[in-house]
């Protein structure tokens, strides 16, 4: 079989591939020069030059496989709004830490319970904008009751700039930063919820010293231990756990980052991921070395939204909220509910 032939039928060439399609400006080029390093350099050195070549394209071309703030077509353009579930709610602005102007959505309580309940900052994945989550705010509304604000990230929905590892941290921070700010709801009640890539967020967010006294709970779904270990899974090549982080333009470690959480922290895995996979979450549960945490392991839960299933989770967060206050100590490890 010719050198040719065994490139093209290996993984990463097929990796390529599907990058190569979403960068059509500059996929011919690439192809050709392939063909030019075998033909001018050989076997040996065509490969650690390809190998090279390869590095520096998925560097730079990370951001489109990690951030998809366009799937699905118009999510840069229209965002729903509350309103079509009948919450009240305020579209808001702010600016991050670099300037950067930011869009979200504050949902609230009736005007007699909004300084009664918990507020939650929802962090989203990495699609869409906020407005395909609604149906989730919709279930944490009426079940946890809690009023929630929506932060879309830079790069997302109505907010401007480009989506990035260290931007999307100063979004979460800008957010939480305006939820300490208002004086209309009760700032000693702060959840932080974040799924997948808002998991990720989360957790980052919450390692910050200045938060530890904001942060109320924090509550993570269905988030990977850190982008290397998801390239492996995703590919299928075990080695791309091992490269240099610096190959890694995005590396969201929360493997490492979850050892600094020490606040009262669930997490809920769904068994039903076909993304992100059950032990990922088991192993950042391991990490956590906050005195208070709890693992849900929920059968039919997955990275999409299934209104049943989603609805029995949040009533089993409202019924560690109620033991929360029947007791004082959150998540406490000797609950059984």
């Amino acid at each position: 079989m010719s050198f040719c032939m065994r490139l093209a039928r290996s993984k990463p060439i097929r990796l390529l591939g599907g990058i190569a399609m979403r960068c059509w400006a500059f996929s011919g080029t690439y192809v050709l020069a392939c063909f030019l390093l075998y033909w001018l350099y050989g076997g040996v050195s065509a490969f650690f030059l390809l190998c090279f070549a390869t590095t520096g394209i998925l560097y730079h071309r990370e951001d489109q496989l990690v951030y998809r703030p366009e799937s699905p077509a118009n999510s840069r353009i229209y965002v729903p709004a509350p309103s079509i579930f009948n919450l009240p709610y305020q579209s808001i602005y702010i600016r991050s830490g670099d300037g950067t102007m930011l869009h979200m959505f504050f949902i609230s309580q009736p005007e007699d319970k909004v300084k009664k309940v918990p507020t939650l900052l929802f962090l989203h994945g990495n699609a869409g904008n906020v407005g395909h989550r609604l149906k989730n705010a919709v279930g944490l509304y009426h079940t946890i009751q809690c009023n929630i604000l929506m932060l879309e990230y830079r790069g997302y929905g109505l907010s401007q700039g480009s989506p990035s590892e260290e931007g999307l941290y100063m979004d979460a921070c800008a957010g939480i930063d305006y939820l300490s700010s208002r004086t209309d709801i009760n700032t000693n009640e702060i959840i932080v919820f974040g799924r997948s890539l808002g998991g990720a967020v989360a957790i980052n967010l919450a390692t910050k010293p200045e938060n530890s006294q904001r942060i109320w709970c924090l509550i993570l779904e269905n988030t990977f231990t850190s982008i290397p270990d998801m390239a492996a899974l995703l590919f299928g090549l075990k080695c791309l756990q091992y490269l240099p982080l610096f190959l890694y333009k995005n590396k969201y470690l929360s493997i490492l980052k979850v050892r600094s959480v020490m606040v009262p922290t669930l997490f809920i895995s769904g068994l039903a991921d076909t993304l992100v996979p059950p032990r990922m979450m088991q192993e950042l549960y391991k990490n956590c070395r906050s005195p208070c945490k709890k693992i849900l392991s929920i059968s039919g839960v997955t990275s999409k939204f299934d209104e049943k299933e989603n609805h029995a989770c949040d009533n089993r967060i409202t019924r560690y909220f109620n033991k929360f206050r029947e007791i004082k100590l959150i998540f406490c490890i000797n609950i059984n509910v």
